[in-house]
């Protein structure tokens, strides 16, 4: 996939991640876009790593958005711990 395909993903992600874990943080739609990003890449990585398969597949997998989300919904709740404790 390509880097755009992988901002949009990481987008849509980070916004389905916060629809999940409504709350209020820190941070606007580049950290939202970010988190997703490097969630879809946790996702794919715990994916590979503890079932042993390629979740990162194409853009309209269903596998991809699982692991985006999934990886998502993990660096929100850090994110959260995180911006709590500094506060």
């Amino acid at each position: 996939m390509g880097i755009i395909a992988w901002i949009l993903i990481g987008l849509l992600a980070g916004i389905i991640a916060k629809m999940l874990m409504p709350g209020n943080d820190p941070g606007g739609i580049i950290v939202t876009m970010l988190i997703g990003i490097a969630g879809g890449l946790l996702g794919g990585w715990l994916g590979k790593v503890i079932f042993g398969v390629d979740s990162i597949d194409g853009f309209f997998e269903i596998s991809t958005w699982i692991a985006a989300v999934v990886g998502s919904l993990i660096l929100l709740a850090v994110f959260r711990l995180f911006s709590r404790a500094t506060r």
